[in-house]
C-alpha cells in the first residue's frame, strides 16, 4: 500500500494553513502507525513534498514535523513498514488528546 498517494496528498491543509485555528481545534486528516509499536502519526498539514505537521505518539507525545521520506523507510522490529490507517475520518485534535489520555 502507498502511504501517500497523490490524490490524497493534494486534499490535505498546507503547512500553517490550520493556524488561524485553535491548536485543539484543528484537524488531523491522516493517522500513520508502526504496526509493531506503539508509534502513531497524525497528520494536519502537509508541504505536498515530504514535511508533515501533526501529532506524534511515541516516547512521548507532542506536536512537530515529521518525514513522509522517513515513514517509507522505516521498518519496525517486525519487519514491517509504517501503514496509513484505512478507517481513520478526520478528527479534531481535541478527540484525539482524549483518546490518549483516557
Amino acid at each position: 500500500m502507498e502511504l501517500l498517494p497523490e490524490e490524497l496528498a493534494k486534499t490535505l491543509p498546507k503547512l500553517d494553513e490550520q493556524e488561524k485555528n485553535n491548536k485543539n481545534d484543528q484537524i488531523a486528516y491522516l493517522r500513520f502507525y508502526d504496526p509493531s509499536s506503539f508509534w502513531v502519526w497524525y497528520v494536519l498539514e502537509y508541504d505536498g513534498v515530504d514535511t508533515f505537521f501533526g501529532l506524534v505518539r511515541g516516547d512521548d507525545v507532542e506536536l512537530g514535523y515529521f518525514s513522509l521520506k522517513e515513514l517509507q523507510d522505516y521498518k519496525g522490529s517486525s519487519g514491517e513498514g509504517v501503514k496509513r490507517d484505512l478507517d481513520f475520518q478526520p478528527t479534531p485534535l481535541w478527540e484525539i488528546w482524549l483518546e490518549l489520555y483516557s
